[in-house]
């Protein structure tokens, strides 16, 4: 374990070494604050828009460092063939694999606790309360989601030949599942076979992320989720992703590097 969390380390520091997080979260704050700085006679509704606003662009950067930091830790280690000393130390293929993914959910992580922290300061500039057990909730069935993207995106590195036409993939399947996902059923109920048994197929294999956004509760003050129900949301997140990671070291074990 502890190769695994060197690995990590690196993969933290330089993704905080480039400026991608500094400039998608000053963008976040420059824009949120731009839209509350109109104020329509202090209407309440106003506050729910600056919310729905804020968490927008947070789900939206999130999404880019993930993917954009992930699609691209093995592809560069084998460019620049820093892979042939790594993998000449005593560490396998399959604590690489896991370091790389360790690292950037890791680095992912603590992405979205300032990126929250910043919204509660939001939230409670315009509504004078604290929601914190709400956005606990959110903040962490986010991070578990990003498991499933980086894992997702961390195979890929592996199946597509470029990160960029990685990225792109893995950026259009996620918002797909997002917004068709979980309407897949009731499509395939209107299709004829084989067509519908594909689809329920796929219906039941796709990791259903729209599950883990619960951007509405937080912008409209809903109750708190169940803890059960909030605890096996993430063990199931945790349970795609660790799938993901599983065969990235399978496909990355029996893959030349030369």
């Amino acid at each position: 374990m502890n190769v695994v969390f060197a690995v990590a380390g690196v993969v933290i520091k330089e993704m905080y070494r480039r400026k991608d997080f500094y400039v998608l979260l000053i963008l976040t704050v420059v824009i949120t604050l731009l839209m509350g700085s109109i104020n329509f006679f202090d209407d309440d509704k106003i506050a729910r828009y600056l919310k729905e606003v804020s968490l927008m662009l947070i789900w939206i950067s999130s999404l880019v460092i993930a993917i954009s930091t992930i699609a691209r830790q093995l592809p560069m280690e084998k460019e620049s063939r820093t892979i042939f000393p790594l993998l000449a130390k005593p560490i396998s293929r399959a604590q690489l694999v896991a370091g790389k993914f360790l690292g950037c959910w890791l680095a992912c992580g603590i992405a979205l606790v300032c990126f929250y922290v910043f919204f509660g300061c939001l939230s409670y500039s315009r509504e004078r309360h604290w929601f914190l057990l709400n956005y606990f909730q959110a903040a962490t069935l986010h991070w578990a989601m990003l498991a499933v993207i980086i894992g997702m995106a961390l195979l890929g590195s592996l199946v597509f030949a470029a990160p960029s036409s990685n990225g792109t993939i893995c950026f259009v399947f996620v918002v797909g599942i997002l917004f068709i996902g979980g309407h897949l059923h009731h499509v395939a109920l209107a299709m004829t076979e084989p067509g519908r048994a594909i689809t329920t197929a796929i219906y039941f294999l796709i990791p259903h992320l729209e599950i883990l956004d619960v951007q509405e509760r937080v912008i409209h003050d809903w109750p708190l989720i169940d803890w059960l129900s909030w605890m096996i949301a993430i063990l199931c997140a945790l349970a795609y992703a660790a799938v993901f990671v599983f065969f990235t070291c399978l496909l990355f074990r029996r893959k030349a590097l030369s």
